[in-house]
């Protein structure tokens, strides 16, 4: 048996900016493990949007601390995240542009620079782009994306550097309680006794939950997203866009080709039974979403596609917590698709909150976990329509 003052399990975005976060704040003896290599689940397979629109202000004011970081991510933690400043549109329907609206002007009273745009503007800044169904659309000139596991590593790598120990190839089996109250947890390679544990595994979390009476409304997802070489003529390298009309968002990929991902909700699966690679149906799915908005890529040529698993929660938000019933246990649970951006911010928070007793950068009450058993689960006033079934706004 070793020992640590910090467990955190899980070798994604969130579970190395937790532990690059709590070695910055003067923590040693932090030990992460990972069951396979980092960004082995749902980070290394992420779309890697880095945007601060949201239909709600506590999701967007984590964002924007993220850019932050993000933005300067060489001088505040080391390494390069493969962040690309090539701006972002949210796109919404006719009749949701009073709660577009309303939206950009919360965030631009935190400080956010995006501002709200008129069909004509869109079209203007957006060559080719259909906009006869579009409402209003809002534009951020600092947002972007970044590189997923380039992000991951370079959390890893700072974190290593300040003397975090990182285990991969060690699954974690078991949360250790004893008189409601954390001492480590069991591994494939044997226990580690720890009076805090920070669980941050995605998909697989409910095996380590079950054991602990915790029954949160949590289900695993398969999500797939596809690469489309641009056609022949088209030279734009255009922003990354969400499309709250075809449920779709896209960013480019490399120098000429667009990455989209198709928001209609996916089967339930088995994390451990997951096939990595795309669907036939669902290459023609993002074609036709694709080819909706920027008509040009109807005979776009395919290049690849990927699937990854993320854990879906009961109203598409994360569960972001110190677990009431288990004194020492905090957790980052059913990030729902949309954790890489705002992974920065929730880390500082999560490390803020165990070394200064509560977080600093941004409030989480609105993540407890206890809102499912409240009887309030997350639901946004100023939303763009909600089709049935929850959505991932990666």
């Amino acid at each position: 048996m070793t020992s640590a003052d910090i467990v955190i399990v899980g070798g994604g975005v969130v579970g190395t900016s937790t532990a690059f976060h709590l070695a910055a704040l003067g923590v040693r003896n932090v030990v992460l493990v990972e069951r396979r290599h980092l960004a082995a689940g749902a980070s290394g397979k992420s779309g890697a949007l880095v945007r601060m629109h949201y239909t709600n202000e506590t999701e967007s004011r984590l964002a924007f601390e993220s850019l932050k970081i993000f933005r300067d991510f060489a001088a505040v933690v080391g390494g390069d995240c493969g962040f690309e400043p090539v701006g972002f549109f949210q796109i919404v329907g006719r009749g949701w542009e009073a709660s577009l609206a309303h939206n950009v002007a919360v965030q631009r009273a935190m400080g956010i620079r995006t501002e709200a745009i008129s069909t004509e503007e869109l079209a203007r800044r957006l060559p080719g782009c259909r906009v006869d169904d579009v409402g209003a659309a809002a534009w951020e000139a600092d947002s972007g994306f970044a590189d997923p596991n380039a992000t991951t590593f370079a959390f890893a790598d700072a974190a290593r550097r300040r003397g975090v120990t990182l285990r991969t190839g060690c699954t974690a089996t078991k949360v250790v309680v004893e008189g409601g109250r954390v001492t480590g947890i069991d591994t494939t390679a044997g226990q580690i006794a720890a009076p805090v544990v920070i669980l941050a595994p995605g998909a697989w979390a409910g095996r380590l939950l079950a054991p602990l009476g915790l029954d949160y409304p949590l289900s695993p997802y398969r999500i797939q997203v596809t690469i489309f070489r641009w056609p022949a003529g088209f030279t734009l390298r255009h922003p990354a866009i969400i499309d709250a009309i075809h449920h779709s968002w896209l960013r480019p990929e490399g120098r000429a080709s667009t990455l989209i991902g198709v928001e209609l909700g996916a089967g339930h699966g088995d994390p451990d039974q997951l096939d990595e690679g795309v669907d036939g149906d669902y290459v023609a799915r993002c074609r036709q979403a694709l080819a909706a908005r920027l008509p040009v890529f109807g005979e776009a040529t395919m290049r690849g596609g990927w699937a990854g698993m993320i854990m879906m929660s009961g109203d598409g938000r994360p569960i972001i917590d110190q677990i009431p019933s288990v004194d020492g246990l905090y957790a980052m649970l059913g990030d729902s698709g949309t954790s890489f951006k705002t992974a920065p911010a929730v880390g500082r928070c999560l490390a803020e909150w165990i070394v200064h007793g509560k977080p600093r950068t941004a409030d989480l009450s609105p993540f407890r976990s206890t809102r499912f058993a409240e009887g309030h689960p997350w639901a946004d006033e100023h939303h763009y329509g909600r089709p049935q079934g929850l959505t991932v706004s990666r």
